[in-house]
């Protein structure tokens, strides 16, 4: 890695291999991470019997890690976790579009946001199995609360978004530093790089493009320079991540409903490292990765990139029973449109477990927040049947 890189980006960017090592120490000498690691992997066992299985966890952890120095090879033991996970957490992975991409490209991909962790870490094992290289990852500061959170982010190829900035002229300074770093991933380091296509996740399931994330990354274009080139340059790749169950649903529900009853929500402390660890360890069902197309250099304004964004996430997501029995419930009327990856036809009738499990989420909750949890999945059919009708009205002007 080159000095100036180290110089330039030092405060935001990943850790190299030199860091490995002593951040991995600094890791597994916090008693926090081992307590938060038993509990995730022997839920009742830390309960009970929490003075055995902390060491045990410290032990096995130290020798997991034992001779890692970089990290390529702390990404190959993250990856032996995540598939795991996926192997008792989700039912079914598909992936496409990747057969569109040139694996000696270095991309940009900017996809929706549905969960903290798990997002990026779907799209970096779609790219670690069809043999691309693997994604920086983008991550809010607001997510380092801890120093063994930002040691574990900054260890797993993440680079830090500072969002905890009040003045206008720093946080305009950080938006400029962060444009420059992505643009160097890509132009310099040809490193694939992700981030998310608003700031924070879509809690309601409305993916929409914040256009201001578009002007943050045209940042960094000289001014001579046409938009649209810039844009083209970047190799910017919309990606569609889609989740047959969301294991924060009912959570979304109940802050959303604080939002409208209250008009703000309180956040408990470290809620969002909460969050992480529920996304991990919860049941996701079917989840499909759709990579769109390459935006080339026609567009003329952040807008119109944002606009392209969306109409690519939206057309791209795959639609589970789940998204299209909660429609259903919502508006009395199917949709119409098709269900899997496979783009069957939905008949509400054929999946009468993905109904047992609908109303299994909706159980304790206010009648209020069960309708905010049906909106939150039938959020993406509306998406799509609105994608459609646009289309429909283009094509008749």
């Amino acid at each position: 890695m080159r000095s100036d890189f180290m110089t330039d980006f030092d405060d935001i960017r990943p850790y190299n291999d030199s860091e490995v090592a002593p951040a991995i120490a600094r890791v597994l000498a916090t008693p926090e991470l081992i307590r938060a690691v038993a509990r995730l992997r022997f839920p009742h066992l830390s309960g009970v019997l929490p003075w055995l299985m902390r060491p045990l966890v410290h032990t096995y952890l130290q020798h997991q890690l034992r001779g890692v120095n970089t990290v390529d090879q702390l990404q190959e033991i993250i990856g032996h976790y995540l598939e795991n996970m996926l192997n008792r957490r989700v039912s079914e992975l598909t992936v496409s579009g990747l057969d569109k991409l040139q694996k000696d490209k270095a991309y940009l991909f900017i996809s929706n946001h549905r969960d903290i962790a798990m997002d990026p870490a779907f799209v970096n094992w779609a790219m670690f199995h069809y043999g691309f290289d693997t994604v920086r990852i983008a991550i809010g500061d607001n997510l380092l609360t801890k120093p063994y959170v930002s040691d574990l982010i900054r260890l797993n190829k993440s680079f830090i978004v500072k969002r905890n900035i009040s003045s206008p002229r720093e946080k305009l300074k950080a938006s400029k530093h962060l444009s420059a770093y992505i643009h160097h991933s890509i132009a310099e380091d040809k490193s694939n790089v992700w981030i998310a296509q608003r700031e924070g996740r879509a809690k309601d399931g409305r993916d929409v493009t914040n256009s201001a994330i578009v002007s943050m990354i045209a940042l960094s274009k000289p001014k001579p320079q046409d938009f649209g080139e810039y844009i083209g340059e970047l190799n910017i790749v919309p990606v569609s991540i889609s989740y047959e169950w969301d294991p924060c649903d009912a959570a979304k529900a109940r802050e959303l409903h604080a939002v409208q009853t209250h008009g703000r929500y309180e956040k408990a402390e470290h809620e969002d490292v909460a969050s992480i660890a529920a996304g991990i360890a919860g049941e996701k069902g079917h989840v499909h990765l759709a990579f769109g197309d390459v935006l080339g250099s026609e567009y003329e304004s952040t807008e119109q990139v944002a606009r392209e964004i969306d109409r690519q996430v939206w057309n791209n997501y795959v639609l589970h029973p789940s998204n299209h029995l909660a429609y259903e419930r919502l508006y009395s009327k199917p949709s119409g449109l098709p269900v899997t990856a496979k783009g069957c036809e939905f008949v509400a009738a054929d999946y009468p477990e993905e109904q047992r499990e609908l109303d299994r989420r909706l159980a304790g909750l206010l009648p209020e927040q069960q309708q905010i949890l049906l909106s939150i999945y039938a959020n993406s059919v509306v998406s799509h049947l609105k994608l459609a009708a646009s289309a429909e009205d283009a094509a008749q002007e």
